[in-house]
C-alpha cells in the first residue's frame, strides 16, 4: 500500500511541468540477442531465467557520478552518465550473468481461470493463530480505538474528535476470510452501533478511501456472498456505511482542477490542502482512490463518484507523462505536475498498482489503463531498474531532480534507493502477464514484452527476498543498492542500510509491511512455484520471532540488524488487514479468492470483479 506518512519532501516547490531530458547517446536492448535467448528457452526449457535475462541485452553503466538525463530509447538502465565529464559509457553488463541463479525453476503453465493449488493447512493455521493472537489483544486492550499501541497496552484516535474505526473497519474482510465468525459479529456490531463519521477533524482523504470505504465495500461484498444466509443479511450495514462515507468524501475533489485535496473535514465535507507540503497532492495519494469510488457507483448507480475518481486519471494522462512515469507532487489549483522526484515507493507506488487494477476489476473493458499500465512498465524498466554488480540483483532506483554541474540546466540525479513500498511491483509485473488468470501463459512462450516483464518481476521480488537476509531475518524499511561507480564496494556487496542520523535510526526499521508477502503471493497464484511459499514461511516465522508480543499483538522493531531487537510500541493496522491476509491466502488453496475474480486495492481490501454499466469516452479512448 502506500504510505503517506512518510519524510516530508524538502524545500519549496516550484509549480512547473518536469521534462524529461532525453540521451541521444543511450542503449537499446539488442533485439537479436533477446530472439536468440528467447528461442533457446523455447529449445532447451532450462535455467529459463538465466537466458531470459540474458536475452534483455546490454546494460548502459556509466562512470564515476549520478548525474544523468533520463534515456530515451527503450532500455533497462542502472547507473547515469556523469554529466560533470560527459564520460560515456565504461563498462557492460548483461541481466543473467554467470553467477547468478536462476530465480524460479518450476513455473507451471497457467491455464485460464488460474492454476489450482492445494492449502498448506499447518502454515495456514500458524498464520490464523498470530492474527488470533493480535486480534485478542487489541480487542483487549484498544477496542474501538484507530489504533493500537502493543507494549503499553493502550488503544489511540487519530483525531482529538474521536476515531473512525481504522483497526476495527481494516480488519473486516480478514476477519471473514480467516473464518473467525464470533469475532466479525463483534466488529459488526461495532460498525453498526458506534462508527460514526460525524467527526469534526481533517482526515486523510487517501488513506480514509483505501483503509475505511475500501474495508466497508470488501464487507458489503463478501457478506453479500457468504454461504451463511445471517451474515448475508450484514451486507446492507456496510453498503450504507460506505454511501454515508463517500458523500463525505466528495468534498475532497472541490478543488479547481478537480484533483482531490490530501485533507477532508468529514462534518463540513470541505476538502483541506497539504499544508506540510504547501497544498500539492502525491501522485498515489490522487490516483488511488478509483477503485473504491467506482465500485461505490457501480453498487449505488451514482455515477458521481466514478466520475471524480476518473477525472484523476484523465488529468494525469493529459499531462502527457514521459513513458508514463510521474513526478510525486501535483498540484490540485491548476492539475499540473510539480518538480519532484519520480520513485516507486512513498507517494508513488499505488498510482502505479492501480493502473493495472482498474483495467483488470471492470473486467477488461476499459482499455485506457492497460495502456496507461504498459507505457508506464516500460517506463520503469527504461528509467528505473538498476543491477548490482556482485550477484547481480534486479532492483528499483529514484530520480531526483538536480541541476547540471556544468550549466545548470535541469538534469535528474539516480539514487539507487528501493523503499519496501516498493516491493509490491514484483507481484504486479506477474500479475499484468496473467491478468490475473485471465488469460492461459505458457511461461515458455512469452512475447519480448512479458519475457521483460516476467524477469523483472522475479527480480524485484529477488531482491525484495535478499534484502530480509539480516540478522533478524526481516527487511529494512529502506534499502541502499550499490551503483557499479563505487568500484570496491560493488564487488563486495550488493546492498546496505544507510547508518542512522544523530541516534534516529529510520531506513533500519521494521514496521510489519506487507509488500514482500503481498508479492510473494501473487507470484506463487501465477506461478505454483513453491519457493514463494518458503520464502513466505521464512518471513513469517521472522515475524514471530521478534515482533510477538508476550502480553499480546505484534509490534515493529528498530533495527532489523540488532539482535535482540528493540521493539515499536505500534501495531499498525495493515498488519491485520495485509500482512497476515496475504500470508494467509499465500498458504491458501487457490479457489479461495481466486484472482481472475477478485482484486485487492491497496490496502488488500477484497473487491469482485464486475461488467461495468457505464463506461465513459476516456476509458476506451
Amino acid at each position: 500500500m502506500a504510505e503517506i506518512r512518510q519524510r516530508q519532501a524538502p524545500g519549496e516547490k516550484e509549480q512547473v511541468k518536469v521534462p524529461l531530458p532525453s540521451d541521444p547517446k543511450g542503449k537499446r536492448l539488442d533485439k537479436k540477442e533477446i530472439d536468440k535467448k528467447v528461442e533457446q528457452i523455447q529449445t532447451l526449457n532450462v535455467v529459463r531465467l538465466i537466458l531470459s535475462l540474458a536475452g534483455l541485452g546490454a546494460v548502459a553503466w556509466f562512470g564515476y557520478k549520478t548525474l544523468y538525463p533520463i534515456l530515451s530509447t527503450p532500455s533497462i538502465i542502472s547507473d547515469g552518465e556523469n554529466l560533470a565529464t560527459k564520460i560515456s559509457s565504461t563498462s557492460t553488463h548483461k541481466f543473467g550473468k554467470k553467477n547468478q541463479q536462476p530465480l524460479i525453476s518450476s513455473e507451471i503453465p497457467s491455464p485460464v481461470g488460474g492454476i489450482k493449488l492445494e492449502a498448506d493447512i499447518e502454515k495456514r493455521q500458524a498464520v490464523k493463530d498470530a492474527f488470533i493472537w493480535s486480534w485478542n489483544a487489541y480487542e483487549k486492550y484498544a477496542w474501538g480505538s484507530d489504533e493500537f499501541s502493543p507494549l503499553s497496552q493502550s488503544g489511540s484516535n487519530l483525531t482529538s474528535a474521536g476515531g473512525i474505526g481504522y483497526t476495527i473497519v481494516d480488519s473486516l474482510d480478514a476477519l471473514l476470510v480467516l473464518d473467525l465468525i464470533p469475532e466479525y459479529e463483534r466488529a459488526r456490531d461495532w460498525c453498526k452501533n458506534e462508527l460514526s463519521f460525524e467527526k469534526d477533524a481533517v482526515f486523510n482523504t487517501f488513506e480514509t478511501t483505501i483503509r475505511i470505504l475500501g474495508g466497508l465495500l470488501s464487507a458489503h461484498y463478501l457478506t453479500s456472498v457468504h454461504t451463511n444466509p445471517s451474515i448475508q443479511k450484514d451486507a446492507p450495514i456496510f453498503l450504507d456505511l460506505a454511501v454515508d462515507l463517500g458523500e463525505r468524501l466528495l468534498g475532497a475533489f472541490s478543488s479547481p482542477s478537480g484533483l482531490p485535496w490530501s485533507g477532508i473535514n468529514l462534518v463540513t465535507r470541505d476538502g483541506i490542502p497539504d499544508r506540510d507540503n504547501q497544498g500539492v497532492a502525491s501522485l498515489a495519494e490522487a490516483a488511488s482512490l478509483q477503485l473504491e469510488l467506482k465500485y461505490l457507483s457501480h453498487l449505488t448507480g451514482d455515477y458521481v463518484y466514478w466520475k471524480k475518481a476518473e477525472r484523476v486519471s484523465e488529468i494525469i494522462r493529459g499531462e502527457a507523462v514521459h513513458d508514463g512515469i510521474a513526478p510525486i507532487f501535483i498540484s490540485p489549483m491548476n492539475g499540473q505536475f510539480v518538480a519532484s522526484e519520480i520513485r516507486l515507493g512513498s507517494r508513488g507506488d499505488s498510482y502505479y498498482e492501480y493502473l493495472l487494477k482498474q483495467w483488470l476489476q471492470t473486467d477488461r473493458e476499459e482499455p485506457v489503463y492497460r495502456d496507461m499500465y504498459d507505457e508506464a512498465m516500460g517506463g520503469i524498466k527504461k528509467h528505473l531498474i538498476g543491477q548490482t554488480k556482485k550477484s547481480g540483483l534486479i532492483f528499483t532506483q529514484e530520480l531526483h531532480p538536480a541541476r547540471h554541474p556544468r550549466d545548470q540546466t535541469q538534469t535528474w540525479q539516480v539514487v539507487p534507493k528501493q523503499d519496501h513500498l516498493v516491493c509490491f511491483l514484483g507481484g504486479s509485473f506477474l500479475l499484468g502477464i496473467t491478468e490475473g488468470g485471465k488469460r492461459s501463459i505458457d511461461w515458455n512462450d512469452l512475447d519480448e514484452a512479458q519475457q521483460e516483464d516476467f524477469v523483472v518481476g522475479k527480480g524485484v521480488i529477488e531482491s525484495c527476498m535478499k534484502t530480509h537476509e539480516t540478522a533478524t531475518g526481516l527487511a529494512p524499511e529502506i534499502a541502499m543498492f550499490v551503483q557499479w561507480s563505487d568500484e570496491q564496494r560493488a564487488a563486495d556487496e550488493d546492498w546496505y542500510i544507510k547508518p542512522n542520523l544523530n541516534g534516529v535510526l529510520i531506513d533500519g526499521r521494521n514496521i510489519l509491511r506487507p509488500e514482500t508477502v503481498e508479492s510473494l503471493f501473487l507470484a506463487y497464484r501465477s506461478t505454483g512455484d513453491e519457493q514463494y511459499r518458503e520464502w513466505g514461511w521464512e518471513v513469517f516465522q521472522a515475524f514471530e520471532k521478534w515482533c510477538k508480543v508476550p502480553s499480546g499483538g505484534y509490534a515493529g522493531i528498530e533495527d532489523v540488524q540488532t539482535v535482540p531487537p528493540k521493539q515499536l510500541d505500534r501495531m499498525e493496522t495493515f498488519w491485520l488487514a495485509e500482512t497476515l491476509k496475504y500470508l494467509y491466502l499465500l498458504f491458501d488453496d487457490s479457489d479461495h479468492i481466486p484472482l481472475d475474480k477478485h482484486i485487492f486495492n491497496t490496502e488488500a481490501h477484497i473487491l469482485p470483479v464486475f461488467k461495468p454499466e457505464y463506461i465513459s469516452p476516456f476509458a476506451t479512448s
